[in-house]
Order: C-alpha cells, then structure tokens, then sequence
C-alpha cells in the first residue's frame, strides 16, 4: 500500500469544493458534533474529578483509610509502625482505638464515631488537624478528658469549647444486677473541626490514652494501626501486603466498610456522564459515514480510473480514510482545545456569568487529569476510524468496468 499516494489523493479531495451540498452540511455538522462532544466530556470529566478528589480529602482524609487489627496486643508497635510507613504508597502510620458512642450534653444526645489518636503522631497526617478552630489537637492530653468534635455534631449538642459532655461507650460495658452498664465519662469540648463533609456530624477525636480508658481497656496496649496511603483507593491492594508484616494474625477493614457506597455512587454517575456524552461524540463519528457515502457515489468515476491505472484496493481504501479522518482531527483538536480552555477558566466564565452552581462564593471543584485526555483522544479517534471502514470498503469495492460503461 502506498501511504503517501492515498494520502496526498484523500487530502485533495478533502480540500476541493464538494459539489454536493448537502454533503458538505453532514460533514459540517459531524466535525462540530465531535468539538462538542469532546469539550463536554473533558469539562464534565474534569469537574467529576474535581469533586471525587475533593471527597477523598475531605473525607477519607478524616476517617481511618485502612486499619489493621489484632485480636490480641501488638508486640512492639512502634517498631511495627516504622515498618509499615516504609512501605511503598504509605504515607504513614499510627497507633489507634475507636468505639460507637452516645454523646450528651445538657441540651441534645447525639450519635458519634469516637477515635483514639495520639495527636503528636497524627499531626502531619490526619487532614482534620488542618480544619480545625476554636482550639487544637494539642489540646489532647492523657488524663485531661478532652474531646474535639466535627461541627455539625457540635452544633447538635449546641456545645462550644470549655463546655462539658458526657460520652458514653458501648465498649467496656459492666455487667451489674440492674443490668447492663455502658461505660462513660465526662469530657471537655476543647476544639471543633469542619471538613465540609457528613463526617462533621459523626466524629469525635480523644486521646489514646483516655479512649482506653472510657473503654476500660489495658493502658499502654495497641491493638489497632492506622494506615495513611498516597491514594485511598490503592487501600483493599495494599491490604495483603500489609498483613504479610505481621507474625502474628492479623485483620484489615478500609474506608470503603463505611463510606464505599458513597463513592460508589459517584463513580456511577461519573461513568454514566461520561457513556453519555461518549454517545454524542459517536453519534458525530458516525455522520462521517454518510458524508463518505455520497463522497463515495461523487467520485465513482475518479476511483474507476484511479483503478484502471493501477491503484490498489488498499490504496482507495486510505483515500477515503484519510479524508474521514482529516474530518474527524479537525473536530478532535478543535475540542481539546475549547474543553481545555473552558475547563481551566470555569470559575472565571461562571463568575462573569453570575452562575453560581454550588452557591455564593464557591467554586467548582475542577481537576484535569492528563490520562483521562489521553483516553478521550485515543478513543474518540478510534471511534472515529471505525466509522470510515464502511465507505472506504463501499469505494474500494467500485468495478471500473461497471462505472465507466457510459463515459
């Protein structure tokens, strides 16, 4: 096959008038289909990023992401910690106890998540350090019985820092004649926190020290780790290789135990949005097939006498590739270009709009990813050469004998 001859052929004929018209429409309307299609699906794309990133924060960086448990205490934990946090894709790791628990104050009860976390360790890795005011995780000291709460849970128990509240465990329960007893303890609000997120209506952040003993457990010992990965989502991966580092047995629960329908359901509608908008930029690649066609029945003529001086089936075939896929880049790079341009300035073009999507003062979160491009343009061109197969075998297929009988 000669690749430079359908070339230059299949480029002329894209460049000449077409005497049909409407032919000519089709080709107009496939090419701006495609810019469309594809300057949706990148700002789309990027803004579900944006927002699947900004939960990843703004969640997972609150909540245990995967934690290790033994039913029995771990030997030497802080040489066992060292281990773990140089393990590739660990950011850190650190020592830590959580329980179910009522919270009273003199007003309201709630229902909250409390931790255990010895906050001089936690500090550079837990995002909820960074959000917090009224107070801070310094506050935490052993035997102090303080307590820091999300804010909407605060809110609930109408509390403020110096106010008191009483915790109750469901762990550590005594057992009396009168029944049942859960363990409690009275702890003072020293902070609160806000992440922006529903874990500000469910946790609660204490002491290490003062967790054990709400939940009346041996001080001093460990029985859960806490892992902080690069990337939450790598955590049912890494899973088997963090249990490897351990003699004795050991469990793992991650993030997804609790909060994995939610990003479930934003991954859906992430790849629901995307299907979507992939139909728009297909349905532009396949108007290139009737363009092709009636270019096909145009130009009979031309590849019967192309034909009869001696080019290959192969060779009409690339003519008419070519010029469907010259059709098709011109579409791809025109929306690379404005879904770039639009992604990267969303903020700025809705501000000057005065939409406000997410309401006064915020922004979209918005996050281009370069794989995620590279897929849309692999794909979209792919697609796009899929639909010049039929009109190039249509050509190819031209007897020149038959089509010129009466020329």
């Amino acid at each position: 096959m000669n690749l430079s001859l359908s070339f230059y052929i299949g480029y002329r004929y894209w460049r000449s008038r077409k005497a049909n018209a409407f032919a000519s429409f089709i080709t107009i309307f496939s090419v701006s289909g495609i810019l469309l299609g594809v300057a949706a699906l990148i700002v789309v794309s990027s803004v579900m990023n944006g927002l699947e990133n900004q939960l990843k924060q703004r969640i997972l960086g609150a909540v245990p992401q995967l934690t290790v448990h033994s039913q029995t205490a771990i030997e030497n934990w802080p040489s066992q910690v060292e281990k773990l946090s140089q393990l590739p894709g660990v950011q850190g790791a650190t020592p830590s106890i959580s329980t179910q628990a009522m919270v009273q104050s003199p007003s309201n009860i709630g229902a909250a998540q409390v931790y255990g976390i010895y906050p001089e360790q936690e500090k550079t890795l837990l995002n909820t350090t960074k959000r917090v005011y009224s107070g801070d995780f310094d506050a935490l000291e052993s035997g102090k019985y303080r307590v820091i709460l999300g804010a909407e849970l605060a809110r609930t128990l109408d509390v403020a820092p110096g106010d008191k509240i009483r915790i109750l465990s469901g762990d550590g329960v005594v057992y009396t004649p009168l029944g049942p007893v859960p363990s409690q303890r009275k702890f003072t609000v020293a902070g609160v926190f806000e992440m922006g997120s529903q874990v500000d209506a469910t946790l609660a952040y204490v002491h290490h020290d003062d967790a054990q003993r709400l939940m009346r457990q041996k001080a001093g010992e460990v029985k859960e780790l806490r892992l902080y990965l690069d990337d939450p989502f790598n955590a049912a991966k890494m899973a088997p290789e963090v249990v490897a580092q351990f003699a004795t047995p050991v469990t793992t629960t991650d993030w997804r135990d609790t909060y994995g329908h939610l990003f479930g359901a934003v991954k859906m509608e992430k790849n629901m949005m995307s299907l979507m908008l992939s139909l728009i930029i297909a349905v532009a690649a396949f108007n290139i097939v009737s363009a092709l066609v009636m270019m096909v029945v145009d130009k009979t003529t031309d590849v019967a006498v192309l034909k009869t001086q001696g080019l290959t089936t192969a060779n009409v075939m690339g003519i008419f590739m070519i010029q469907g896929s010259l059709n098709a880049v011109i579409g791809l790079i025109s929306g690379v270009a404005v879904g770039s341009l639009l992604t990267l300035n969303l903020n700025t073009i809705t501000q000057a709009l005065g939409i406000s999507i997410l309401g006064a003062g915020q922004n979209l979160p918005v996050q281009l990813e370069l794989s995620q491009l590279t897929w849309i343009v692999v794909g979209t061109l792919v697609m796009t050469l899929v639909a010049t197969v039929y009109p190039a075998i249509r050509a190819a297929n031209v007897q020149p004998a038959a089509a010129l009988r009466y020329e």
